[in-house]
């Protein structure tokens, strides 16, 4: 028996170590109590450290387990490897901020925990149940933890509309699952793309594109890709700010790893269908991300509109249907979580004695009170608008360069609007770097709003410092030649 299950196991093991660490930190916290709180993210944040070292130790072989419904390969250790790498300096930067507003619940950090093995099955999946199975688990987790401030009205309201919306997108998703299940005849990722490499682009039921598109819209909404976007600006102002912080990064690198798959894997043979539906969404995204976050005031809405631009810029990649478009996306997502975790730890950091302030408008005179901190925030913020030499210019440079050598490539993708994606992405990051400079002009030059509280946590100043340090440091070949090439592996593994 032990010699027929333990090959079966092996590629899962990261997923089995999470899901018996979630509940072993679950039991902890129940007999504890909240005073353990501390102590069970610290164990959380080891839990994640061992279970990344289980996943990079995976070869570069493609194993299928689970009657094929799980997959590991090179993409789906690289992509779990930032998905935990992005968890768990979540959970580092929310222990200063709960225990400072005596908020220390031992359930957040077993929370975290969950979500991110949903995550991981998310990443690993190669069937309509097993991918659905991982959504829902991150899902549920991300409701609660959108709520968990339970005396607040508005993340009670954030928690609120995330679940409905979230609700209706799992809908959405199960209905295109049931109608591709209807017309192929199997929920099995290898076994649809097979299929329908039979029939053609032209001589697939229409059917099973209405089914992809469904599919395409239910996981469009982890992404807060427009125009399923709505509840993005609400649940990241409303929410606590280390849960916005997670929410930021961790759930949409696995939501884009999981949308690559999907796309490349069973409808592989249909790019001429959903390469209109990424186009438009990239558009789309970039647009009202260039737009719309010019009035906020919030810097946590602002932070939400920017999350939707940057999401836009990483379809771009996705558009391109190729292996340097894959790479590039790669780039993208690592390049993301940097930009945005330090961000949010500068955000963690605006606190005064009456509590936190999120107002754009407290970080005037910034760089005469807090020079390291505005000096860091001003690098992050360069980079998201994508100045260079900073790394954020680099992540679009790979994107944009991957989808115009393939409008170049194959002239009939004109027809999908290529050139037109790319050209509007330009001009769009040159239209939201308006928002991104107006944050640096407020703490250079505006007069002094007051002092903020000096930061106690040296994770949080460590987690800045080395941020900020990273996307200054992108052009030396030790710190970017390891993300390239980890970049070509994956995309190699997922399109060989």
């Amino acid at each position: 028996m032990t010699e027929t299950m333990l090959p079966d196991l092996v590629p899962a093991y990261g997923e089995i170590l999470m899901a018996v660490g979630a509940m072993l930190l679950l039991m902890i916290g129940a007999f504890r109590g909240n005073k353990s709180t501390g102590f069970i993210s610290l164990l959380a944040v080891a839990l994640m450290l061992v279970t990344l070292f289980v996943t990079v130790s995976w070869g570069d072989s493609a194993t299928y387990t689970f009657g094929n419904m799980f997959v590991a390969d090179r993409f789906t250790s690289i992509m779990k490897v930032m998905v935990l790498v992005a968890s768990a300096l979540s959970v580092i930067m929310s222990m200063q901020y709960f225990h400072d507003e005596r908020e220390e619940r031992f359930e957040y950090p077993v929370l975290l925990v969950l979500a991110t093995l949903g995550m991981m099955v998310m990443v690993s999946a190669n069937d309509l149940m097993s991918l659905y199975m991982g959504l829902e688990l991150q899902s549920l987790s991300l409701y609660v933890l959108a709520a968990f401030r339970r005396d607040s009205e508005l993340s009670t309201e954030a928690g609120l509309k995330y679940f409905v919306l979230g609700a209706l997108s799992s809908g959405i998703l199960l209905f295109g699952s049931s109608l591709v299940y209807g017309f192929v005849g199997s929920t099995n990722f290898t076994v649809i793309g097979q299929t329908l490499s039979h029939a053609g682009d032209h001589g697939v039921n229409i059917g099973v594109i209405i089914g992809m598109v469904f599919i395409l819209a239910g996981i469009a909404f982890k992404i807060s890709a427009v125009p399923f976007h709505m509840w993005a600006p609400d649940v990241y102002q409303g929410a606590p700010t280390p849960v916005t912080a997670f929410f930021a990064v961790a759930p949409k690198i696995a939501a884009f790893a999981l949308l690559v798959r999907v796309l490349y894997v069973p409808f592989g043979d249909l790019a001429a269908s959903w390469t209109q539906v990424i186009v438009f969404m990239s558009l789309a995204s970039m647009v009202l991300g260039a737009v719309a976050a010019i009035v906020q005031t919030n810097i946590k809405r602002l932070m939400a509109y920017s999350s939707i631009g940057h999401v836009g810029y990483a379809l771009v990649g996705l558009a391109a249907g190729s292996q340097a478009g894959v790479r590039g996306l790669v780039i993208y997502l690592a390049i993301y979580l940097v930009m945005n975790i330090g961000t949010f730890a500068c955000i963690l950091s605006m606190r005064r004695k009456d509590g936190m302030v999120e107002e754009i408008s407290d970080l005037a005179g910034l760089v005469q009170t807090r020079p390291a901190m505005a000096t860091a925030l001003a690098i992050f913020m360069f980079s998201l608008a994508g100045i260079p030499p900073l790394a954020g210019f680099w992540a679009k440079w790979f994107v944009f360069k991957a989808v115009i050598a393939a409008a170049v490539a194959n002239p009939a993708a004109t027809d999908y609007g290529l050139i037109t994606l790319a050209v509007v992405g330009i001009v769009a990051s040159v239209a939201g770097a308006y928002y991104y400079l107006n944050v640096i002009k407020v703490m250079f030059f505006d007069a002094p709003a007051g002092e903020f509280v000096p930061q106690k946590s040296r994770n949080m100043n460590a987690i800045m410092g080395v941020g900020a340090a990273l996307l200054l440091l992108f052009l030396l070949p030790q710190v970017n030649s390891p993300l390239l090439e980890y970049a070509r592996m994956a995309a190699a593994a997922l399109m060989s």
